[in-house]
């Protein structure tokens, strides 16, 4: 029991996978088919299409009663759709850019205050805040958010008289580069979180196929050990490192980004458990029946990488069709990416983190214990 690696059963298993490739047909689905479908996931998001839909926020000010001052009302008002909002999300402004070579640039203006716009920004949901200020329309953006900036080299060249106006006239740019609206604060949540799936997914279940395949558990169950004693003392060894790896992480982030907590830092750590709960539940339940390393591999290669492309780790989910939002918001990564980023950036405390907390894991605790139902220890 006390001699849980054999190395040199280790070199053995690995000489005999090379073997099992070619006798395995799981393989060829894991290494020909899965890849084309990830590249199709990809490729909703960065593949260039006919229209490329940008939202932008406008901050809603009284409009200036010398309407030709105002370059920004102006340009809305006579150049743009009109659209009346039924619903929160529905766009009030609407204008597009025919370009047959290029593709289409179509633009969505959604009225709200400064509030609000920070929020969405944030989030990802847009990269460009307009505001008209005495006649002047302020472009707020991140500076090294390059698709913002080639959002308002766009626009800039629209607004107004239709030409790029020199700065200072009826332009002015306005940086973001306020803790929380960078894209460094984004990027560390999602990070940490997808630490969390990895770690998880590949130190509990790959090592739980592992140790199946080298009949270490069939030995571990003639021992007098607890059968749930084993998977438990797994999971709190699991979530310990992953504790101490966000730890460093975020560490670093805070040195060296100048990265705060804008939010509950106890809420954070609650929800931080929670997503840990979910995935080393789902871990369990992947790795509870085979023992086959290959096919384990891909089982937690089909539960990691479609989260990892959709969960919004690197890039806004908002990227993806509007039909597959509410999917992907539902995923165990994308709340708990959610949950930990309201926090670091938007200030979120229990309230706002509460329903994702039960939800993640009321997830954890379904998965381990339909997978130590049906688990196989030999």
């Amino acid at each position: 029991m006390s001699k849980l690696l054999n190395f040199k059963q280790l070199w053995l298993l690995t000489l005999s996978l090379f073997r099992e490739i070619l006798r395995e047909p799981g393989v060829l689905f894991w290494g020909i088919l899965f890849p084309i479908l990830m590249t199709l996931g990809l490729g909703l998001a960065f593949s260039k299409k006919a229209d490329v839909v940008r939202k932008i926020a406008v901050i809603s000010t009284p409009i200036a009663t010398d309407k030709d001052s105002s370059a920004l009302y102006n340009f809305l008002g006579k150049k743009c759709e009109q659209n009346k909002p039924l619903e929160k999300d529905d766009y009030n402004w609407k204008f597009e850019i025919r370009d047959e070579k290029l593709g289409n640039s179509v633009f969505l203006f959604y009225s709200m205050e400064w509030d609000e716009s920070m929020v969405l920004l944030k989030r990802g949901t847009i990269n460009l805040i307009l505001k008209e200020n005495e006649g002047k329309t302020e472009y707020h953006f991140d500076p090294m958010n390059s698709d913002a900036e080639l959002t308002y080299l766009k626009l800039s060249g629209i607004i107004g008289s239709g030409e790029i106006l020199p700065a200072g006239k009826t332009t002015e740019i306005k940086p973001l580069t306020l803790t929380g609206t960078r894209y460094i604060d984004f990027l560390v949540p999602g990070l940490i979180t997808m630490g969390v799936m990895m770690s998880s997914m590949w130190g509990i279940s790959y090592g739980i196929i592992e140790k199946r395949s080298k009949k270490l558990l069939r030995r571990l169950v003639a021992t007098p050990m607890k059968k749930s004693h084993f998977l438990i003392a797994l999971i709190t060894v699991r979530v310990t490192m992953n504790f101490l790896e966000a730890l460093v992480l975020l560490l670093f982030a805070l040195i060296v980004f100048h990265m705060t907590i804008q939010g509950s830092i106890s809420a954070m750590i609650l929800i931080f458990l929670a997503g840990n709960i979910a995935f080393a539940g789902i871990a369990v339940f992947v790795s509870s029946h085979t023992s086959n390393t290959e096919v384990g591999n891909g089982l937690i290669n089909f539960i990691v990488m479609p989260m990892m492309v959709l969960s919004g780790i690197f890039f806004s989910y908002h990227n993806f069709p509007d039909w597959s939002l509410p999917v992907i918001q539902k995923l165990p990564l994308t709340m708990l990416s959610d949950g930990i980023r309201s926090i670091f950036n938007e200030g979120a405390g229990y309230p706002e983190v509460a329903i994702p907390i039960l939800i993640l894991t009321s997830t954890g605790v379904l998965f381990f214990g339909v997978g130590l139902k049906i688990f196989k220890w030999h």
